[in-house]
């Protein structure tokens, strides 16, 4: 899934909030304890690791495995 931030970066958990994958701050610091959490192939543990535009973010959930593509559509000037 393609997830449309606005700027250059979002923070881990901020962007499994927007993605709908958890919804709340604690559900995401649980998910990412939990190891279930990669960025561009590897495992994060940090909520607040900077994501930036053109990483993927992979997340094992209980009803199956879900990609997060992250991609801006801001136009530069």
């Amino acid at each position: 899934m393609d997830i449309d931030i606005a700027g250059d970066m979002i923070r881990l958990g901020q962007l499994l909030k927007y993605a709908g994958v958890v919804t709340d701050g604690g559900d995401a610091k649980a998910l990412i304890a939990d190891g279930r959490v990669t960025v561009d192939g590897e495992l994060e543990l940090r909520r607040g690791r900077q994501v930036v535009v053109g990483s993927v973010v992979e997340v094992d959930l209980p009803h199956g495995h879900e990609e997060l593509r992250v991609i801006t559509t801001r136009r530069s000037r």
